[in-house]
């Protein structure tokens, strides 16, 4: 018999990663913004205090926890570049499009009994 899952304590531990997550980002995030310019290092979109919460902080070699005082790690980007950046960076470790055809090649003709079909319509 399996035991129940207690939501409560799930629910601790999940607050709790993100209260650290917000405070480590706190750190490198507000060093960040005031090392480098307001503008997304992809698309070139700029920011102001209005949409700045639109603005991330990318760790360029994907270790959140390798911030150096310099901010060589970091790069600004916008949501929409920090998530492509992430999914190519998914697709590039579980080695998509890389993938080897599991089945052969097609073999079925659609074309197969063309003519009997267009003869029958006569």
């Amino acid at each position: 018999m399996t035991k129940p899952i207690d939501n409560a304590k799930l629910d601790r531990i999940v607050a709790e990663a993100r209260r650290a997550a917000e405070q480590r980002e706190q750190g490198y995030r507000e060093r960040a913004l005031k090392m480098y310019p307001w503008v997304c290092g992809r698309c070139a979109r700029e920011f102001t205090r209005v949409n700045l919460q639109e603005l991330t902080v990318h760790h360029r070699n994907h270790d959140h926890d390798y911030n150096p005082p310099d901010g060589s790690n970091w790069e600004l980007l916008c949501v929409y570049c920090h998530d492509n950046e992430h999914s190519r960076y998914i697709d590039h470790v579980r080695g998509a499009g890389y993938e080897t055809a599991a089945d052969g090649p097609a073999t079925g003709n659609p074309f197969a009994d063309l003519k009997a079909m267009l003869n029958r319509g006569k």
